[in-house]
């Protein structure tokens, strides 16, 4: 039986367990928050919904009752307080690291009771710190287990990213074509599929720290460099590094529905065994923290990096500057 565990029943980590069971990929969903009858409510009107459509995957919500947890193949951690208006990631740091510590002391009763090594996706922000809060936590816990936790900890931030980006390609392309009247194939092009492009984000899940390669990203197979102008794409870069402001300013809150896909995806690469590269941060080598990388995931994990991307200068540099200013926020846990 394959299980998922998400901690926290706010808008993020609901729609994440809607998405879930909705995708089929477990057979249960447990839905667990600290605040009496909210994961209960959301997990009862999540089964009338799946109802509807004819899905039997289980939900059940619990109040802080980390007993039902156990046996989970992957735990997601949305726990914390959200961003307001204003607000970077980076100023949740302290109070958001004793959330997930002592989400982590409920978890570690239990999940390593059964026989499944379980994968632990991180979305609490800021989030590249949280995933080395929960490092830290386990090699701590279980020191004669050290090594053994860099693959089982994901951080759900690159994929958002990176489909941001592609949202603000899609809408520079059409706005580029609307502008000339006509593109190269002679068409009017004011609807592109935004499935047509490919692009990616690296580095870290911060305002500041996340790296959109440009130099990769493709409307079909064509460069947006080849279709763009520099001050285009400049602007793409900066729409997609405020992304998250962005939307925290029209909502009042955090987005939740993307990051809610992410989490789903990422889970399904997982308990499908996919060995889907997908964008996350997981803890880099040479920056001695985690990081957005290109990861190949699957039953194991985290299976491989793909480090392509990081043959571009650019790209090099870029993430040794955002590797730095992971590692100082770091040191506030």
């Amino acid at each position: 039986m394959k299980k998922v565990t998400i901690i926290g029943a706010g808008n993020v980590g609901a729609t994440a367990a809607m998405n879930i069971a909705r995708m089929g990929i477990c057979d249960r969903v447990v839905l667990l928050d600290i605040k009496e009858g909210v994961a209960e409510g959301k997990a009862m009107d999540i089964m009338q919904t799946l109802s509807i459509f004819g899905v039997p995957t289980n939900v059940i919500g619990v109040t802080g009752d980390y007993s039902k947890t156990k046996d989970s193949d992957i735990y997601v951690i949305t726990s914390g307080v959200p961003r307001k208006p204003g607000m970077t990631r980076e100023e949740l740091v302290g109070v958001n690291s004793k959330v997930v510590t002592s989400v982590m002391d409920g978890i570690t009763k239990y999940c390593y009771e059964g026989e499944k090594t379980p994968k632990f996706i991180i979305v609490s922000n800021p989030m590249d710190t949280m995933c080395m809060c929960v490092l830290k936590y386990l090699q701590t816990k279980y020191p004669s287990s050290r090594e053994t936790f860099y693959d089982q900890i994901i951080g759900m931030g690159g994929l958002l990213d990176s489909n941001r980006f592609k949202y603000y390609i899609k809408k520079a392309l059409e706005s580029n074509f609307e502008l000339v009247g006509t593109n190269f194939f002679g068409n009017n092009i004011n609807n592109i599929n935004i499935n047509d492009i490919y692009g990616y984000v690296v580095g870290g899940h911060g305002d500041s720290t996340m790296i959109p390669v440009w130099e990769d990203a493709r409307w079909l197979s064509y460069p947006i460099k080849e279709l763009l102008s520099t001050e285009k794409i400049n602007e793409i870069v900066e729409n997609t590094m405020k992304g998250g402001a962005t939307l925290t300013k029209l909502l009042g809150t955090s987005a939740w529905e993307a990051p809610a896909a992410g989490i789903a995806i990422t889970a399904k690469a997982i308990l499908n065994n996919e060995h889907k590269v997908i964008p996350c941060s997981s803890y880099g080598d040479p920056y001695k923290c985690f990081i957005g990388q290109m990861c190949t995931l699957g039953e194991n994990g985290i299976e491989d990096i793909d480090y392509r991307c990081e043959t571009i200068q650019r790209v090099i540099k870029k993430l040794f500057e955002s590797a730095e200013a992971i590692q100082k926020v770091n040191e506030n846990i």
